[in-house]
C-alpha cells in the first residue's frame, strides 16, 4: 500500500478521516459560535442548529472511520453523557449557559476523541513518536505550572499530576497528548463563547481557571473506561460466535 508523509496509507478513507479531523478546528468555532451568548442575545437561541450540525459532523466522521474507531466513537457518546451527568449535574464542576446538557455535547466529545486518535495515527506522528513524546511532556509540564502559578489554577496542578500518572501507566502514548490538545482547543473555544463555564472553586475548595487545563485528565481517564468497555464488547461478541 502506498504511503506518504501524513497518512499510514494513501487510500481515500484515510484521507477523509484526516481532512475531517483537521477541519474539526474550524467547525468547532462555527458550531460553538452559533451557540454562543453573543449570538443568542443578538439574534436568537440557535442551539438546535448547533445540535444538528454536530450530529451531522459526527456521522460524517463515523462513516469515514474504520471499524475500531467507529466502535470507540459509538461507546464514547454514551460514556460522555454519563460523564456529563456526573461532572456537570452531580459534582457541579461546570455549567452550560442553560440548565440542560446540550445534545451536541456527547457527540462533540466523540468528535474530539476521534480527531486526537486520527492525528496520533498519521504516518508523520508515528515516525516522530519519540521527538513528539519529549516535546509534549515539556509542553504540558510548562502549561500546568504556568496556569497554576499565574492563574492560581490549583485544579490544573492537581489533575495535571494525575494526567502524567495515567500517562505513565499507559506507557506515555502520544494518543493522549493529541487528544489533550483537542480538548484544550474546544475548552478554550467553548468558554470564550460562553457556551459553558467552569466553577471558580471545584468542590468549593480547589481554585480553577475557566477553563482549567487539568480538564484533560478526565478525557484521558475516560479513554481508559472507553477501551475497557470496547474490549469487553469485543470479547462478548467473540464468545457469542
Amino acid at each position: 500500500m502506498k504511503k506518504d508523509l501524513f497518512f499510514n496509507d494513501a487510500n481515500h478513507q484515510t484521507k477523509r478521516q484526516l481532512t475531517l479531523a483537521v477541519f474539526f478546528t474550524i467547525f468547532t468555532i462555527v458550531a460553538l459560535g452559533i451557540d454562543s451568548v453573543f449570538f443568542t442575545q443578538t439574534y436568537f437561541d440557535a442551539r438546535q442548529i448547533t445540535n444538528v450540525l454536530v450530529v451531522i459532523y459526527f456521522a460524517m466522521l463515523f462513516v469515514a472511520s474504520n471499524a475500531p474507531l467507529r466502535k470507540l466513537m459509538f461507546v464514547m457518546v454514551f460514556l460522555s453523557y454519563v460523564g456529563e451527568l456526573l461532572f456537570c449535574k452531580v459534582l457541579e464542576m461546570y455549567a452550560y449557559r442553560t440548565n440542560a446538557i446540550p445534545l451536541y455535547v456527547p457527540f462533540g466529545h466523540a468528535i474530539v476523541y476521534a480527531s486526537g486518535y486520527i492525528f496520533s495515527q498519521t504516518q508523520w506522528a508515528i515516525s516522530k513518536e519519540k521527538q513528539l513524546r519529549s516535546f509534549f511532556a515539556v509542553f504540558f509540564v510548562l502549561l500546568f505550572l504556568s496556569v497554576g502559578i499565574f492563574c492560581n489554577d490549583k485544579f490544573s496542578l492537581l489533575f495535571g499530576v494525575l494526567f502524567f500518572v495515567l500517562l505513565k501507566r499507559k506507557h506515555w502514548q502520544n494518543l493522549y497528548y493529541f487528544i489533550a490538545l483537542c480538548v484544550i482547543f474546544i475548552e478554550l473555544a467553548g468558554t470564550y463563547f460562553g457556551c459553558w463555564a467552569w466553577t471558580p472553586k471545584t468542590f468549593g475548595v480547589i481554585p480553577a481557571a475557566n477553563p482549567p487545563m487539568g480538564a484533560v485528565f478526565f478525557y484521558a481517564g475516560g479513554d481508559v473506561l472507553l477501551v475497557k468497555i470496547s474490549t469487553l464488547w469485543e470479547t462478548k461478541k467473540v464468545k457469542s460466535i
